[in-house]
């Protein structure tokens, strides 16, 4: 039964248009000017006995900037470390999970960001006889399995011949989703299949990755990051997407459907809904971008509408609907589940927005059917300069608390905390310029994700493509 504007104008009012709902979810509770321009960040080196880890030590390598008593090791590297095959690690390190492997190690397969013809890449995917969808394409998954001491062990090929494997999302059956943010059909770009879908990948069992097939049930768009609600099996997907804005999803299973690993792939390309989402204030008002709202706290309730052509034959998926129908949002990014719901991040809006703004992080509540800004960054005037953070991008839930979120805005580029109260704290910047002296570059923070025992805090440099692992006096926060 879908949650009528009337119902939730109801509900705002009895609980304080929507003061008791927002205080109702765990991590990261909202607090008035939680972050961005109006923030409360704590800048490094000062109120460190109550909040994060101190300020950061230039790293004498040029690569991680580290609090003290914390260090790194690098995983993979491309052009350094080998798969078991022979070739280069690929380059263009983004989402990454973690398993528990067998006798103590750890598994972590790494999305590939690498759209377009191979010849594009110097290290694209390798085509591994069996793991291949498209042999046109350069993206694709490595599995990486690492030592309980941290140690490099070996990389293979999880999938190849997928296109701009971005994100993606960890299912509770144990495997990997990945998802290729791209719309190229057979005949552009040089591929020879359409793209745009997600795939499942089982680092467990490279068997079950033979043959690889689209989840199409889930659509073709230029897909971003999936999550899955264990308790009602529905999956939520972003889009990152503009001209219009991209949309968030979600896939309800069809009747009788069990999830567990390879059952996705035996969907009919039509199983189950699709739909977007639609957002109305606690005034009942439509809520056409969700850089509508510049106050943490806010809460809007949430409709579900079906998508009309999940496959996108002849029109993007997010074009199909008309100005009032759906919400959109600029750069939906990073998901995660935790806490009964899902996390999502809009990483930045600019003049393809109403409002402008450097990064949103929302909840949503499935069984309030409700959607609630948990952290808003106001735009950041000088991201050349070390301190302020902005562009949220992939995030995960710290064992710690509060949330791990890898920076991907202009300028200095960070992995941070956020507490439960809404502050902030650097935990890593990256040192590795990839520019020249005069004019900087450093690419942005991919994939961060706690190894399964919560020791070590495993992220990527995008650019060339480097899997760090770090280690350290890790402590509660907030």
């Amino acid at each position: 039964m879908p949650l009528t504007r009337r119902d939730f104008t109801k509900r705002s009012a009895f609980t304080g248009a929507g003061v008791a709902l927002a205080g109702s979810v765990g991590v990261l509770a909202t607090a008035p000017g939680a972050v961005g321009e109006e923030a409360r960040h704590v800048p490094a080196g000062q109120d460190t006995a109550r909040l994060g880890y101190g300020p950061l030590i230039d790293d004498p390598k040029g690569i991680l900037a580290l609090p003290a008593g914390f260090s790194y090791k690098i995983i993979t590297r491309t052009g350094v470390t080998k798969l078991e095959s022979g070739e280069s690690t690929p380059s263009n390190h983004d989402g990454t999970a973690t398993f528990a492997g067998p006798r103590g190690t750890t598994l972590l397969v790494n999305n590939h960001e690498l759209g377009g013809p191979r010849a594009k890449w110097p290290h694209p995917v390798p085509l591994i006889k069996g793991l291949v969808y498209d042999p046109a394409a350069s993206g694709g998954c490595t599995v990486v399995e690492v030592s309980k001491d941290g140690e490099h062990v070996t990389e293979r090929v999880g999938i190849a011949g997928t296109s701009t494997n971005c994100a993606g999302g960890r299912t509770p059956w144990d495997t990997w989703l990945t998802c290729e943010e791209t719309e190229d059909k057979a005949g552009q770009n040089g591929m020879t299949k359409d793209h745009g879908y997600v795939f499942e990948v089982d680092p467990h069992d490279e068997r079950a990755a033979r043959d690889p097939k689209p989840v199409k049930a889930l659509g073709r768009y230029a897909h971003e990051a999936v999550v899955v609600d264990p308790k009602r099996g529905h999956l939520y997907l972003t889009e990152d997407a503009s001209g219009p804005n991209g949309l968030f999803y979600r896939w309800t299973p069809p009747h009788g459907f069990q999830h567990g690993r390879g059952k996705l792939r035996t969907l009919a390309d039509d199983a189950g809904v699709l739909s977007a989402f639609k957002c109305f204030d606690s005034g009942g008002r439509f809520v056409d971008d969700l850089s509508r709202a510049t106050e943490p706290g806010t809460v809007y309730g949430v409709d579900w509408v079906e998508v009309p052509d999940r496959d996108a034959r002849t029109t993007s998926v997010r074009k199909q609907f008309k100005d009032g129908q759906v919400t959109r949002a600029r750069k939906l990014e990073g998901m995660w589940w935790a806490d009964g719901g899902v996390y999502v991040v809009s990483s930045f809006a600019r003049e393809e927005s109403p409002v402008q703004h450097d990064g949103q992080v929302w909840f949503y509540n499935p069984a309030r059917r409700t959607l609630t800004l948990k952290v808003r960054f106001g735009v950041n005037p000088a991201p050349e300069k070390d301190g302020a953070f902005d562009g949220p991008d992939n995030i995960s839930v710290s064992p710690y608390g509060g949330l791990i979120i890898a920076e991907d805005g202009e300028g200095v580029q960070h992995l941070f905390g956020a507490t439960e109260d809404g502050r902030t704290y650097p935990v890593a910047r990256n040192e590795l310029n990839i520019g020249t002296a005069e004019e900087p570059e450093y690419s942005e923070f991919t994939g961060p994700v706690f190894s399964p025992d919560g020791k070590t805090l495993f992220a990527n440099i995008q650019e060339p493509g480097i899997m760090l692992a770090i280690t350290g006096p890790w402590r509660r926060q907030g």
